[in-house]
Order: structure tokens, then sequence, then C-alpha cells
């Protein structure tokens, strides 16, 4: 009786958005729902807003992207850069522009050896149907905007302000959003600058969204009642990411990718022996 080898993965982040990379390109891993949950959590396992398993299906890298709760996610802006870094720094792609494979489809990045990694995150769209946002005791209106995955996006005046998130944002009308909805605060600053919070749905309020600052890129042109094109900074409570959208609302994604070190998930997958 010999014991399987220890599963090896790798913690890293993109402004403070934490994730679990598991590199796996012949699909040899599964990882359960229960399995990413236990993974993810903060008190008992690694702990992390998402686990990232890279596969590569038809000679294609492809992003399978889980919630901290293991749910399964179209897309996520953070991740597909810390994607990125990884495959450059581990020798796995060459620096430069290459594509990565998501259940919102294929995405363009720019990955120079060092330094900020900008994405081509596709279309948003605005659904032009005002929500409203409710959160301790507050009510404001706002926008319900897609980039794949959906986001409400709602201003207010300080997102300081707004205290603690012990419940979930509650999002109307709800069955806009039959599978759950990202919700960010955002509060104008000086010139196309833009501070914001955002309670993402399967995981909680995490310190930054990809997805979510390009929503919030185009809330805020909406708002302000600006044209397109336009370009953002966006300092989420992670760091700072750019967002510039063109005149077809196609939206780049512009910010850091961080490894931080190797961690081994052999303790919360569970894999049986192997017999000789």
């Amino acid at each position: 009786m010999t014991t399987s080898p220890a599963i090896l993965a790798t913690y890293g982040h993109g402004t403070e958005n934490d994730f679990v990379i598991i590199f796996d390109p012949l699909e040899e891993l599964s990882v359960t729902t229960s399995e990413c949950a236990s993974i993810c959590n903060r008190e008992t396992g690694i702990g992390a807003d998402g686990l990232i398993r890279i596969t590569r299906p038809d000679g294609k890298w492809f992003m399978d992207y889980r919630n901290a709760d293991g749910s399964i996610a179209e897309m996520c802006g953070n991740g597909i850069r810390v994607m990125a870094r990884y495959l450059v720094e581990r020798g796995h792609q060459p620096e430069g522009i290459f594509a990565i494979n998501t259940r919102d489809g294929l995405k363009h990045l720019r990955v120079p050896a060092t330094g900020d990694i900008t994405v081509n995150m596709g279309q948003l769209t605005n659904e032009d149907e005002e929500i409203t946002a409710f959160a301790n005791g507050h009510t404001w209106n706002g926008y319900n905007i897609s980039i794949g995955n959906p986001h409400a996006v709602v201003f207010v005046e300080s997102v300081d302000g707004i205290g603690k998130f012990s419940e979930p944002p509650i999002v109307r009308p709800m069955e806009s959003y039959p599978e759950g909805v990202n919700v960010e605060f955002v509060e104008f600053l000086e010139g196309n600058e833009l501070k914001m919070r955002v309670y993402e749905r399967g995981v909680g309020e995490t310190q930054s969204c990809g997805t979510g600052t390009c929503a919030v890129a185009l809330a805020a042109t909406l708002k302000r009642g600006d044209r397109l094109p336009a370009t953002w900074v966006i300092y989420p409570p992670g760091g700072r990411l750019e967002v510039a959208i063109d005149g077809h609302s196609n939206a780049t994604l512009t910010g850091p990718a961080v490894l931080i070190r190797e961690v081994d998930l052999t303790p919360y997958l569970r894999r049986p022996e192997v017999s000789k």
C-alpha cells in the first residue's frame, strides 16, 4: 500500500482578490462543490475568494472558475490575470499576447514578464432596467450591468459610510437575477477616479472584483452622462485597477497579479490511497 502523492496548488491574488490555482492540463483531477468550499474556507481551509483549475482541452487554456462556496462562475477578471501570471511565470506560456477560454468565451490578454496585465473583458451590456439595492437600512437606485455575469451597481456618497455587511444586500427586482448578483457600491472621486466596495455572490464582501470594476466603469459613464469611449481608474479596497471602454462598449481591464506561495490541498481533497 502506497500513499498518493501530495496535491499541490498555488495561492495568489489580484488587488487582494485571492485564489487557489490548480494546474490540471490533462484534467486528471476533479474538485467537488464541498471540496472547493473547504479549500476556500478562511477559518478551516487555505482561505480564498475562489478556486481556479487550469485545464487545456483541445490545446486551449481554460479557466474552470469556482466561487468560494463552490458554485460555478462564468468569469473572473482578477482571477484570469492571476492565471495568466501563473502560466507565464511557471513557463507554461511565453509572455506576450495569448488567449484563455472561459465560460464567458475566449479572452485575450497582454502579459509582460513583470508588471500589470491587461485583459480584454468583452462587451458590457446595460440592461436598461432600474434596480434597487437595500443594505443596512438604506435603499439606492442603480444599474443592471452584464459582463457575462450579472452586476447591480449603485452610487453612494461614501463607500466607507455604508457600514459592514452582516447580511447580503437585497437587490430588486429579484427575478432579474435568477442565479444571484454581484453588488457594487461606488463613490465618485476627482476626475475619472472612483472608489468602490463589492459584495460578490457566493463569496461575500471581497477586496476587489475585476468584472465588477468594468460594470462600475460603464455605470459611472452612464451616471455622469458621458459618451464612450471612456477610461476610469478604480480603487477597490485591495488596490488600483484601470478600465477602458471603447465606443462599442468593449472593456479592457489592467492591473497587477501576484503569486504568493505553494499550498498542499491533499487534506481537503481526501483522495484515496492507491494500491500497487
